[in-house]
């Protein structure tokens, strides 16, 4: 069966765009294709100059360490590393040998620089966000994907969190794809994107505000 169907999508670098419409409408199935999750049976996708339809499984693990960062609405941290050895972790399968260093710098980002050791058990949810933030932020990724990254959060917490991702792809220019069930947060992006029953049904231009 095809989850997605004549898809044809194109996000100019540095955008902000949000994937919106009805739960089962295809935007998670889309995310994983777009992060090379999951592999396309059928036509291209180019992400950050990378043909991922003709890349191999650890090249595109390559691809999403350096280029790709992505937060999920479950934080995935590793309980029990602490949150700058959860941050450091994909830098190092890099060999990046400035990963504790960039990690430390990336946590201060998020406004945990006094948490560096605790473990996530010690955080709260939103601390807990704000790690798994940074570390799809640590490499400092061309593109950042994020999947209802609220969504285990509290209302005010939550904001706390958008605010925080719109000001960074603001400061450093980082393409952005949210998918998001809010309406007002669709309405920070530059761009809307509908779906609906695994096609693109519409596109709408917005004035952002973040």
């Amino acid at each position: 069966m095809e989850i997605l169907r004549g898809v044809d999508l194109s996000v100019p670098e540095g955008q902000s765009v949000a994937l919106v419409g009805p739960s089962g409408s295809g935007k998670s199935s889309l995310l994983m294709v777009m992060t090379g999750l999951e592999a396309a049976t059928s036509g291209q996708v180019l992400v950050a100059g990378h043909d991922f339809t003709q890349a191999s499984e650890d090249r595109l693990a390559e691809i999403r360490g350096r280029s790709i960062g992505i937060v999920f609405q479950s934080f995935h941290l590793i309980p029990t590393m602490t949150a700058i050895e959860n941050v450091a972790l994909p830098l190092e399968f890099l060999n990046r040998a400035d990963a504790f260093e960039r990690a430390s710098e990336t946590l201060a980002s998020v406004g945990l620089a006094a948490r560096h050791h605790h473990a996530p058990g010690q955080l709260s949810g939103g601390e807990q966000q704000r790690v798994a933030l940074a570390r799809a932020l640590a490499a400092q990724p061309k593109i950042l994907f994020a999947d209802e990254p609220t969504g285990n959060l509290d209302g005010e917490t939550g904001k706390q969190i958008m605010d925080l991702i719109f000001g960074l792809h603001r400061r450093l220019g980082t393409t952005l794809v949210l998918i998001t069930h809010d309406a007002q947060l669709a309405a920070r992006c530059e761009r809307t994107v509908v779906m609906h029953d695994g096609r693109i049904v519409g596109s709408l231009h917005e004035t952002a505000y973040a």
